[in-house]
This record gives C-alpha cells, structure tokens and sequence, in this order.
C-alpha cells in the first residue's frame, strides 16, 4: 500500500471521526458530558496507536516508531496547553456550556495551520542544513521557558493575541453561543468570538515551539501531519475530561521540558554529526519521562490531600 493510500484512509478517518465528535459529545444538552467526552478520549487515543499499527505494517517500523514518539510529544504538549486554554475561557466569561463551540472551531483552523507550518518546517530542513542548528536551538530555548516559566507569566491580558483580538469592532456583552450579532445595522463580534481568536492565535504561538520537536522525530510530511493532527483532534474532548483536575499535573511542564531539551540535543548532536540517537530510544525516553512525571506530580497531590484532611480533623478536635 503506498503513502497516497494512506493518505486517504487518514482523510476518512478523519471526517468519521469529527462527524462522531459532534454527534456524540455534543448530542442533547449544551453542557458536554464528561462520561461521554472520556469516552470519546479512549477512542482517540485507541485510533491513533491503531493507525501507528498500520504505518508499521505499511511503511516500516522506523516511521512507525517516529508516529508514535511525535504523537506522544504533540498530545502531551496539548496538555500543557490546557492550562492556558482554562485561562482564556476565564477571562472572556464563557460559560461552561459554550466552550466546546469555541473549541471546536479552534481545532479545525489549528488542523489547517498546521498542514502549513509542517510543510514549510519539512522543506525548510531538507533545503537548508543549518536550520537543523536553528531547530535545535529554538527546542533547547523552549525547555528552559517551559520548566521555569511562572504562573504569572500566563496572564491572558498581557499576550499579543489577547491584545490583538481586541483591535476588532466588538460588543462587550456575551449573545449565548454567537460569534456574531447585528446591532445598528451593523454587524459585531461577541466576546464568543474574540475567545476563538485569542485561542486560534494560541496555539499558533503554541505551535512554533511543537512543530520543531515533532520535525526532530522525522521530516516526513505524512506522520508527523498524521500524528500531530490525532493529538490535536482529542484535545477538545480531553478538555472536558481533565479540566477539573489538570491543576493536579504539577510537575508536568518539568517533564516536557527534560523531553524538549532531549530532542533538541538530539537534533544538535545528529546535525554536527556527533551522534545519531534511535527513534526507538527517543520514544523509550519520552514515554519514561512522562510516565514519572504523572506519577510523582499525582503522588503529590495525594500527599497535599491527606495533609489537607488531617489538618481539618485537628481544628475540628
């Protein structure tokens, strides 16, 4: 089976999938059901290893292993940026029942940008040898703004998207799930669609830093537009199942900066031709990192939560 082939199961996968998101998660009241968005999350994450599965047996093992290592990357970095996402929602009021709307929307533009950030990336590496040193680089940076960046720092007011959002002619005052309103004979956005903005504008910003880790993995265009885009696909149903407990993932951005640093010392290494470190071994360490950073980040907040209680039980006595 050729790559073109592949090319179109991904393109039907994809339709079936958005098709059902909508149906299922959506479906009945605006408010997302969280049993039904976990749900949607498992057949996700099921659906992508199951593709992983047919690159290997397509295409090989090597871009099988590189799938899967930059899928693990891009949706772990999408956690990350869950953060940011609540943060938004906050400061324009949308209400729980409207954010999928908004989510939605964000994803299909992220889907579309994408393509063209990875096509330019892929291009740009295999034209230019140097910007492998210039990849590699930005990645190094971006560990050190990951792991060390304050909580402040994630202010939505003080971000150029926020600020550019608020040059459109806009009405302060929210129209229940509408984008746009007509007021005066003139038609105006709603804080619903400055929201999408910001967000679009995000992950934009979001992607100049996950794009040049997946682009370390491999350089070819279809896993890593095939396993990016799975990631991304299941972060809005991802939203609603980790929204409540994503402050839980204390020691996250610690660990997706030890991974960043990884790939981009990967990328440094293999560009002045030092050494050549495996997909297999980038893929083994990647899964290791997260895995001791979820334990030990949910370790201390099981820790925090008897700490808390006994020191309940004490005032009560």
């Amino acid at each position: 089976m050729s790559e073109s082939y592949l090319w179109v199961i991904f393109i039907i996968v994809f339709l079936a999938i958005m098709i059902t998101d909508l149906a299922v998660v959506d479906k009945g009241a605006k408010k997302v059901d969280t049993k039904k968005a976990a749900k949607m999350v498992v057949i996700y994450i099921a659906i992508a290893l199951l593709f992983g599965l047919l690159i290997y047996f397509e295409l090989g093992s090597d871009l099988a292993a590189s799938y899967y290592a930059a899928y693990v990357i891009e949706l772990s970095m999408s956690v990350d940026n869950l953060f940011l996402f609540i943060i938004i929602f906050a400061a324009f009021m949308i209400p729980d029942e409207d954010q999928h709307r908004v989510l939605f929307w964000g994803i299909m533009g992220a889907i579309f940008f994408r393509a063209l950030f990875i096509m330019a990336g892929a291009e740009l590496l295999h034209t230019f040898d140097w910007m492998m040193y210039v990849f590699g680089i930005i990645l190094i940076y971006t560990a050190y703004k990951t792991a060390f960046a304050k909580e402040g720092d994630k202010k939505t007011e003080d971000t150029l998207p926020y600020r550019l959002s608020r040059r459109i002619n806009a009405t302060p005052e929210l129209h229940g799930a509408k984008f746009f309103i007509k007021e005066n004979g003139k038609r105006l956005a709603t804080p619903m669609f400055l929201c999408l903005i910001v967000i679009e504008l995000s992950d934009l910003m979001f992607a100049f830093d996950s794009i040049p880790a997946a682009l370390a993995i491999s350089t070819d265009i279809f896993v890593i537009y095939t396993s990016n885009i799975f990631a991304v696909m299941g972060l809005r149903s991802l939203y609603f199942v980790i929204k409540d407990v994503i402050g839980s993932l204390r020691y996250l951005k610690y660990g997706l900066g030890v991974i960043l640093a990884f790939i981009g010392a990967k990328m440094l290494l293999a560009a002045a031709d030092i050494c050549e470190i495996s997909v297999v071994v980038s893929l083994v360490f990647i899964i290791t990192v997260l895995a001791v950073t979820v334990a030990t980040s949910m370790a201390a907040s099981r820790k925090d939560k008897k700490s808390t209680e006994y020191t309940e039980i004490e005032k009560k006595e």
